[in-house]
């Protein structure tokens, strides 16, 4: 059992609470407490709107670090992370940009959350933070000692990066984050922050994860609208949404729950 058994959902759709700039970044404006309100405020919309789970991220930290964050960015995760988790019963994940795995890990397991994302979870990729490495065998060794059963998501060929060298979407390339980096979903994404995944990769994602024998969900990572939710999970087992959530379809605005109930609604007709 890991923590994905937590989202009863069939085909969850995973809404996302992205967070203002937090204290240390550059856009930080100085107001700690105003970022908890909108984490809090946002995360409401989305359950009241009925999204099946949330994903925490730390969205507005850009520049982001590549893979270890300040002691101070985990301070303040997690307690934006437990004030989510304290207004809204849902099963909830973390990620921390752009590839602290360990420290996603380390605020989910103190917050009790289900998941983390892991934008990098096997290989490498080149990113604008650089070389961005994989750290499976740190991050699954973490979860042993902590002795928890938060699950990882691991991005396949995640938005806004680039592959080291030309490798084939073949079913050992699909099953190497699940087989060889032991996490339990994969996450399908477009080139960037909003950007539409396409139908054809999708389904070659999931006919790869299924020649390779894995039973394995695959959410879409971006670019899931209200038009195309349906067509999505018809072939993915759930979707991760935010910028379509968002007021006026922007990324940075507050989550707009007629948005919400709409999509989830399109949703539905696929489950």
């Amino acid at each position: 059992m890991t923590g994905l058994d937590r989202i009863a959902a069939e085909k969850p759709v995973v809404g996302m609470v992205h967070l203002p700039p937090l204290p240390g970044a550059p856009e930080f404006d100085g107001d700690f407490a105003a970022v908890r309100e909108a984490a809090v405020r946002d995360a409401r919309r989305l359950d009241a709107g009925g999204v099946d789970a949330l994903l925490v991220e730390n969205f507005g930290d850009a520049p982001f670090y590549p893979d270890d964050v300040p002691k101070h960015v985990v301070a303040s995760m997690t307690r934006v992370a437990a004030e989510v988790r304290a207004a809204v019963d849902l099963p909830m994940g973390v990620n921390v940009l752009r590839n602290d795995a360990e420290a996603a890990l380390s605020v989910a397991s103190a917050v009790d959350a289900a998941f983390v994302r892991v934008n990098v979870h096997s290989g490498a990729r080149v990113t604008d933070q650089g070389v961005v490495e994989g750290g499976a065998h740190e991050t699954m060794r973490l979860r042993d000692r902590l002795d928890s059963d938060v699950a990882v998501l691991a991005d396949l060929d995640v938005k806004h990066s680039a592959a080291l060298a030309d490798r084939p979407l073949d079913a050992e390339a699909v099953a190497e984050p699940i087989a060889r980096g032991l996490a339990e979903g994969l996450v399908v994404s477009g080139a960037g922050t909003g950007h539409e995944v396409e139908s054809g990769h999708l389904e070659s994602v999931a006919a790869a994860r299924d020649e390779a024998g894995l039973d394995a969900p695959i959410f879409v990572g971006s670019g899931t609208t209200t038009a195309n939710v349906a067509d999505l999970l018809g072939v993915a087992d759930g979707a991760i949404v935010g910028t379509a959530l968002k007021a006026g379809g922007e990324t940075t605005n507050p989550v707009d729950e007629a948005r919400v109930e709409s999509l989830v609604a399109a949703a539905d007709a696929a489950r």
